[in-house]
């Protein structure tokens, strides 16, 4: 019965594959019988609505301070000289630093009451990408590599998951296929990508090293050489494609590139919006010095000046071309700053409570959810954790949270283990 439903099915759309469609409908339900042809083609358009989604990661290396970002307590103790602004939402107020992202608060949804115990930079850092705390005996994949798993167009030419501005949490387990190309300096083609002879040698070469390697894989080294193999035939592609000029951003118009800034991340933030609109499915765009223990707020205040416009020309980009309704993007870093301000002007770690920013693909904007208590020391209402947004963020890219990747030690792992969608974010 399976084959004939199979065969029953056909979807125009060079994205559209049998594997594609088994990550949506289970193989062991069409076998039982328990699907009818309607839901069939009902799976197989939900797969296609998913697979032209994409994610944009704005991620703040270090733990952006909360109090300077998306939730200032001007006129307390802990918030310090920061001040709060209008935004273009009646009623709620950002710090100072962002005024481009605050006339965008339209589009734009605040969490206030994000909460978690993980303090140090490498095990936050690993947990806000993955869902899972680190562990010695599993090397879990990040969200990006699972969202490119699930909903990335195997027509595209380019990599599914792109990181701009420094290497981010890898594929894990899942293999090179979903492991992050990455850019390090924005608006330029990436290196090494220049064909070197004509495509017809390149091609002879490519062949003579396949048989060169299958022969290494015959006397055990299988897994080792599909591992390159698959990073081969990504970086052929890459090169061959003419699709490579979306890595080159001077095809954009000066005003465009100025409203972005000339930065590495307001270029990082194009960059990202060219990927996306190429079909890309994850980009993750990072900006670094965040980690502020010390002159937190002249800090901030240069960090900020690179990334408010840049986040806000990448909202408005992506509205003007259509493309915010599927693209979501998201603003986070690893934790918060703690509301005491310690003896060198700084703030240290704090995961207790802290603040993301997400916006496009479903999501409600205009709004805050959660909130801190009067002094910032603690969630007041409406925890969220890890997990709920990650939940959120599969939802709004239809991504199936509950989706078991099985692990080296045969262990099946959900995507995200546990949590529960954000009410009303979507």
């Amino acid at each position: 019965m399976t084959t004939h439903i199979f065969d029953s099915v056909s979807v125009s759309h060079p994205g559209f594959s049998r594997r594609r469609f088994l990550h949506t409908v289970s193989a062991s339900a069409l076998a039982a019988g328990t699907l009818g042809f309607r839901d069939v083609m009902a799976a197989a358009a939900e797969g296609l609505r998913a697979q032209g989604r994409s994610m944009i990661l704005l991620w703040m290396q270090g733990g952006p301070s909360q109090f300077e970002t998306f939730d200032p307590k001007p006129g307390t103790d802990n918030g310090g000289p920061t001040k709060a602004i209008d935004t273009s939402v009646a009623g709620i107020q950002i710090a100072e630093y962002f005024p481009k992202v605050a006339a965008s608060l339209n589009d734009v949804a605040i969490v206030r009451s994000m909460t978690n115990k993980e303090g140090s930079h490498p095990r936050a850092t690993y947990q806000m990408h993955t869902g899972y705390i680190p562990s010695g005996s599993v090397k879990h994949p990040s969200l990006g590599s699972c969202i490119a798993q699930q909903i990335s167009d195997p027509a595209c030419e380019l990599p599914s998951f792109v990181s701009i501005g420094s290497s981010t949490q890898g594929s894990g387990f899942l293999g090179m296929e979903y492991e992050p190309f990455v850019v390090n300096r924005p608006g330029q083609p990436p290196q090494n990508v220049s064909l070197p002879t004509s495509v017809d040698r390149f091609q002879r070469r490519s062949g003579l090293l396949t048989r060169l390697e299958n022969e290494f894989a015959e006397a055990g080294a299988k897994q080792l050489v599909e591992n390159h193999q698959a990073l081969f035939r990504t970086t052929s592609d890459l090169v061959l494609t003419p699709e490579i000029s979306a890595f080159d951003t001077s095809e954009e118009s000066q005003n465009l590139r100025d409203q972005y800034g000339d930065t590495n991340f307001g270029n990082g933030c194009l960059l990202a919006r060219r990927l996306v609109e190429r079909g890309v499915t994850f980009v993750e765009v990072r900006s670094g010095g965040w980690d502020t223990h010390q002159d937190n707020f002249e800090r901030v205040a240069a960090n900020a000046a690179e990334v408010d416009p840049a986040m806000a020309a990448l909202l408005a980009d992506l509205k003007d071309r259509g493309m915010l309704d599927t693209t979501l993007v998201v603003w986070m870093g690893e934790f918060g700053r703690t509301p005491k301000i310690n003896p060198r002007t700084g703030r240290d770690h704090y995961p207790r409570v802290f603040n993301v920013a997400l916006a496009g693909c479903r999501i409600r904007g205009g709004q805050v959810y959660g909130a801190s208590t009067a002094d910032g020391s603690a969630v007041d209402h409406s925890p969220v954790t890890v997990q709920d947004l990650f939940q959120t963020i599969c939802k709004s890219l239809n991504v199936n949270a509950a989706h078991e990747n099985l692990s080296p030690l045969g262990r099946p792992m959900k995507i995200v283990d546990g949590g529960s969608v954000i009410p009303g974010l979507i």
